[in-house]
């Protein structure tokens, strides 16, 4: 069987770094295996899902590289679930429960006081044919719960190892609410047999819920995947990452400046013993990718940490692959422009201000006028190369006297109009003649 896998966010805020890690990580995984990865939209929640926030979902894996081999959508498949649902009430496994949300808190509070877990009681289930109708005469409209098998569910997770629960410790999941529509566990269990999802990877809020998927999949006929239960991802200070946090949304990070493949190589180590590099392309992660590495303990990320990748990823960074990131930034510059920068970047649009020094107009910053006159009509004629720079200022030392810093520093401010940057012995042939005399003699140019 092909391994397939799938991501499944809902469109109802746009995703963040810990939404993410489990895309790429479920990406990584298939591709590893040749397998396939799926896009479903979970899309059930009717009043919060908006159109805008699917597409910026679309947009945001787009940009991080990760192509789906299908895209299916939960609003669409309504008929598969409605259709299970029925299969489960001729089955005697999904019963109508008629309790208000205020009393079923009523009970769980007494159980609580009790000092016994708050799991359903099925009390639903010995309602008379006279008390249902009694409960429906008052408008009352039924919920369906699964009703569990007792005994003891086992998994072998790949990421927590061997996991079981016993059913008689869980309440009987509600799969169908009073309105009629799904829950997310009918859908999310429909779709993944339907789909042929034979690993299930995602974060371990979901591990609870994993011992009722199996039972429901079994009673649909249909055989469980495998489960994978990664550890959330949280801030360093430990705190869970919310997708309403702007900041670290991906298109805020987009919008920011960071690499696609820069947050990729963080996101795909972070947890694991392995050690965080830049990685130039999404293969390169395929080949080192192991699901096995992945640790149980709490990854931390840092955004500190991912703007110190995104800079060595560009310092690393050859012409070939930032060439159309420069064209799209309007930048018509070649491979001697990208060398010179690069090691000066810590984000792409850095490179915009390089440009501007070598290619438009500046403003000299002049400490010593005549120092700075004397260098200009020291000028050698052009074409001009790396050697230029030794050759040139050997001679402005030579007649000024100056060496060391009080030589390079004045000749930095005015050609660049910068304290530090690239080396300008790289700059220099970049900047031009014309522009290097003028500016020495104090005119923008």
């Amino acid at each position: 069987m092909t391994v397939t896998v799938r991501f499944a966010p809902s469109p109802t805020g746009r995703l963040h770094v810990g939404n993410a890690r489990p895309a790429l990580i479920n990406w990584l995984f298939a591709r590893k295996q040749g397998g396939r990865f799926i896009l479903r939209i979970d899309d059930t929640d009717r009043e919060r899902s908006r159109q805008d926030h699917e597409e910026a979902i679309g947009r945001d894996l787009a940009w991080l590289g990760l192509a789906w081999d299908l895209k299916v959508s939960q609003s669409t498949r309504e008929d598969l679930y409605e259709a299970a649902a029925e299969r489960l009430k001729a089955a005697g496994r999904l019963y109508a429960c008629y309790e208000t949300p205020e009393e079923l808190e009523y009970k769980r509070k007494r159980q609580l006081a009790r000092g016994v877990p708050p799991v359903y009681d099925r009390a639903a289930l010995t309602l008379t044919a006279a008390e249902r109708q009694a409960f429906e005469a008052e408008g009352r409209r039924p919920h369906w719960r699964f009703k569990l098998e007792d005994g003891d569910v086992r998994w072998n997770d790949l990421c927590r190892g061997p996991c079981h629960y016993h059913a008689s410790h869980l309440s009987d999941p509600v799969l169908v609410r009073g309105d009629g529509t799904s829950l997310y566990t009918l859908p999310s269990v429909v779709d993944d047999a339907d789909l042929g999802i034979t690993h299930v990877i995602r974060g371990e809020d979901h591990v609870t819920n994993t011992a009722a998927q199996i039972q429901l999949f079994l009673a649909l006929g249909a055989t469980p995947p495998q489960f994978a239960h990664l550890p959330l991802l949280t801030d360093t200070a430990g705190q869970g990452l919310s997708k309403r946090l702007g900041s670290l949304s991906l298109g805020e990070l987009r919008a920011s400046g960071i690499e696609a493949m820069a947050l990729n190589s963080l996101l795909a180590k972070l947890g694991t013993s392995d050690a965080i590099q830049p990685r130039q392309t999404l293969d390169s992660l395929i080949a080192e990718f192991d699901i096995g590495k992945f640790s149980r303990a709490t990854p931390k990320f840092d955004p500190l940490e991912l703007e110190h990748l995104n800079a060595r990823l560009l310092h690393e960074m050859s012409f070939a692959e930032a060439r159309p990131r420069l064209q799209q930034a309007g930048l018509d510059g070649d491979e001697a422009f990208w060398l010179a920068v690069r090691a000066n970047l810590t984000q792409m649009n850095d490179a915009k201000d390089w440009w501007h020094i070598c290619r438009e107009t500046v403003s000299p910053v002049i400490e010593d006028a005549a120092f700075a006159s004397q260098a200009a009509d020291l000028l050698p004629p052009e074409p001009w190369t790396a050697d230029t720079w030794k050759g040139w200022t050997g001679a402005v030392q030579q007649i000024s006297g100056r060496k060391g810093r009080e030589l390079f520093h004045p000749l930095r401010l005015a050609l660049t109009g910068r304290e530090n940057g690239p080396e300008l012995k790289t700059l220099l042939p970049l900047i031009g003649r014309s522009r290097a005399a003028a500016r020495l003699r104090g005119d923008a140019a």
